[in-house]
């Protein structure tokens, strides 16, 4: 009953949210999935205000030489004794070769800048 009283007197809010809310305010512990399978039965749950695009299969601009496109990515993993770690990488979208890689303790603009930069040093 605390999760239909949440919702209709906090409309704004995400299932994820109303489960911080419970569990910060009225110092009891719901799951987010809980929150969403309560409000589902009840039908108070709303489609997302977004449009929902598919992943298409395959690239519609195929490269067809190296350095002609390059893909960025961040990996986080936790390292024990290190902490959270983030891995940087460059890879080549032609060949699949990674041009150069990182490990940072922060996903931020100086980083990525980093990163891109020395790809472009080494290439």
């Amino acid at each position: 009953m605390k999760v239909i009283i949440t919702a209709l007197v906090h409309p704004e809010l995400s299932t994820r949210e109303i489960a911080h809310q419970i569990t910060d305010n009225q110092k009891w512990f719901i799951s987010e999935s809980s929150v969403y399978r309560i409000l589902k039965v009840q039908g108070l749950v709303t489609s997302p205000a977004c449009n929902v695009m598919e992943a298409a299969d395959e690239s519609k601009d195929k490269t067809t030489h190296i350095h002609q496109q390059w893909q960025t990515d961040f990996t986080y993993f936790k390292i024990i004794g290190w902490g959270w770690n983030y891995l940087a990488t460059v890879m080549d979208d032609y060949s699949r070769f990674i041009v150069t890689w990182e490990l940072c303790k922060r996903m931020d603009s100086t980083n990525v800048s980093r990163v891109v930069e020395k790809a472009m040093r080494i290439s």
